[in-house]
């Protein structure tokens, strides 16, 4: 495959083949997420329509049409191999940055089941972006051994982006630069986002959010990619998804071609062995940047600018019709061979695959559109029931069905969590879409339950369509109290104080056991009762608590029943602060727990001392 490295003036229409076969690789898939772009926030906003990776430049090479099979000979990727593969394109992905992309879908997917993001959508941008982290020059964290930089976005060529992050990421305090395996600008990694705290993710789980890092990079790029509620099997939802990345139909094409690629096979390769595109860092006048490389690619996004030996001048591009792949210094030429590489001369459509012998592969139907849903219907079993702190053995489920009561494929179902309840889908999330199947359904992940007990109530609503929303009841009920036999004190030091004056601290403190053992995380109620050996009830003078969550006039007020009280993992309660009242005499506090087991403790108080 020539080379293909230059400066884009015009941009072309994406190929109606590759996005056909695109769009029925990803209907067959079923992984998962992504979202769409918010202004950045810095000393000058970033335009509100800037992509993720700025406008910046990309790798422009198409992968060959031969069938993806681990190349041998000079280009010989094994371990042993003494230098990185250059030249035609090939299926190889180095093994950490294919660990990175698997890794980025499998969580998207248990996040967010209904985007359906595969990982070779990821491999195709990754390509595209960086080929590959520049063959897989990572560490063994996924960090790139050198950052990887794209040229500086100073409006001369690119969109101009002063500025955001003070060089944090991309080591420029003038403009910002796309960063990365993934190319992310500093805005949108750490400033976009629908929240605006960024696109940035924790992909390995250290605890950072490095754009250099390949994990990072991917799960960000795969969430960015699945947001919005897009489900990636839907042709108009994949292009806005790539378009949001880049705002080019010919990195549209580009990624599509490489993503349908990698679709018919694919291979793992060593680190730092992957296959570089044809025209390294540095290309074409280019300069390389310390600790760091800009990248000799395409360019594309706002402006125009120079590249080695040819400026072009701005206002000059084509209005009309698609970019042509043939053509000075706009495209790609010759035509493929069954070998992967250009014959020099003869102009090539891009988009158009081809079977290793050259026969055209026949363009797919794309799918039916989906029936206009009328209505969502609670499905599966409606008991959604539950103890704090575990999974739901339900799951979630509504039909979409239409006008006819016949059930709707291919509508995204939002479901969300109220702010009431602390249960969770995967990952923390307190949405998730899915999209319905042929049946109609559609069946939400696992719901967690947390500490908070009582009913809530979970929403279904259809995505961008008109259907009435369904409300889903649940209850999470609280995890049965541990067994006590035996409630005793730590200490056999009498408890007195001085009325008007409190008990001292950690006066009281208690110990559960069940059949001599430990009972721990047992709830205790304390309660000062009247002396009525046959009908005590809760006293209304003597010593009392103070409700530590009172604020205000209440917060000193008397409290003489206290809960939410419980024992810790060695089966022991230390009682909060005890305070007393003007009135002197012996008085009981009742300690009891949820099963009946008791323990009757002696306060006394002494009155005041008399002044002379």
């Amino acid at each position: 495959m020539a080379a293909t490295i230059r400066r884009r003036l015009r941009r072309g229409a994406a190929s109606t083949a590759v996005a056909a076969l695109v769009l029925a690789a990803l209907t067959a898939s079923q992984s998962p997420a992504g979202a769409k772009n918010t202004a950045a926030k810095g000393p000058e906003p970033t335009p509100a329509d800037t992509p993720i990776d700025g406008g910046a430049a990309y790798y422009t090479d198409l992968p060959p049409l031969n069938s993806p099979v681990p190349p041998r000979g000079s280009n010989d990727p094994r371990p042993d191999g003494d230098s990185i593969v250059t030249g035609p394109a090939q299926a190889g992905i180095p093994a950490t940055v294919l660990a990175a992309y698997k890794k980025a879908e499998s969580e998207i997917r248990a996040a967010d089941p209904g985007c359906r993001l595969p990982w070779q959508l990821l491999a195709g941008i990754g390509k595209v972006e960086s080929g590959q982290a520049r063959g897989g020059a990572v560490d063994a964290e996924g960090t790139t051994l050198q950052p990887i930089l794209g040229p500086q976005l100073n409006g001369h060529g690119f969109a101009r982006i002063t500025d955001t992050d003070g060089g944090r990421y991309d080591g420029d305090r003038t403009h910002d630069r796309a960063v990365g395996p993934m190319q992310f600008i500093p805005s949108t990694w750490s400033q976009g986002g629908p929240a605006g705290t960024g696109w940035g993710a924790d992909g390995n789980g250290d605890g950072k959010k490095d754009p250099n890092n390949v994990f990072d990079a991917a799960l960000a790029a795969g969430t960015y990619l699945c947001a919005g509620g897009r489900n990636l099997s839907v042709q108009q939802d994949l292009d806005s998804a790539v378009l949001g990345y880049n705002h080019s139909e010919e990195y549209l094409r580009t990624v599509l071609s490489w993503f349908a690629f990698y679709r018919t096979g694919s291979y793992e390769v060593p680190d730092g062995k992957g296959v570089l595109p044809a025209h390294r860092p540095g290309a074409n006048g280019t300069r390389d940047h310390a600790n760091g490389s800009t990248e000799g690619r395409t360019g594309h996004g706002r402006g125009t600018g120079d590249t080695a030996g040819n400026r072009p001048h701005p206002g000059r591009t084509k209005p009309n019709g698609p970019a042509k792949p043939g053509g000075s210094g706009d495209g790609h030429t010759g035509s493929h061979t069954p070998g992967g590489d250009h014959t020099p001369g003869t102009p090539e459509t891009p988009g158009t695959p081809q079977t290793p012998g050259g026969k055209p592969t026949p363009t797919p139907k794309p799918p039916t559109k989906p029936t206009t849903p009328t209505a969502l219907q609670q499905a599966g079993d409606q008991d959604l029931t539950t103890t704090a702190g575990t999974d739901f053995t339900t799951k979630p489920q509504v039909r979409a069905v239409d006008a006819a009561g016949k059930p709707v494929a291919g509508v995204p179902v939002r479901f969300t969590l109220p702010g009431t309840t602390d249960a969770r889908f995967p990952g923390g999330a307190t949405t998730t879409i899915v999209t319905t199947g042929k049946d109609g359904l559609a069946t939400a992940p696992t719901l967690h339950a947390g500490d908070k007990t009582g009913d809530f109530t979970l929403r279904a609503t259809a995505v961008g369509r008109t259907a009435p929303a369904v409300d889903i009841k649940a209850t999470v009920k609280a995890k049965p109290a541990p067994k006590v036999d035996l409630l005793t004190r730590t200490s056999d030091k009498e408890l007195t104080a001085t009325a008007g004056h409190a008990f001292a601290e950690d006066a009281v403190e208690i110990k559960t056991t069940y059949q001599g053992k430990i009972a721990a995380g047992v709830p205790i109620t304390a309660t000062m009762i009247t002396d009525d050996p046959d009908h005590p009830v809760q006293n209304d003078k003597g010593p009392y608590f103070k409700d530590p969550q009172a604020t205000g006039d209440n917060k000193d007020k008397p409290l003489r029943t206290l809960t939410g009280l419980t024992t810790d993992a060695d089966g022991l309660l230390k009682l909060p602060k005890i305070y007393t009242d003007t009135h002197p005499g012996t008085f009981l506090l009742r300690l009891t727990t949820p099963n009946g087991t008791t323990l009757t403790l002696k306060l006394k108080i002494a009155a005041p001392a008399k002044t002379a």
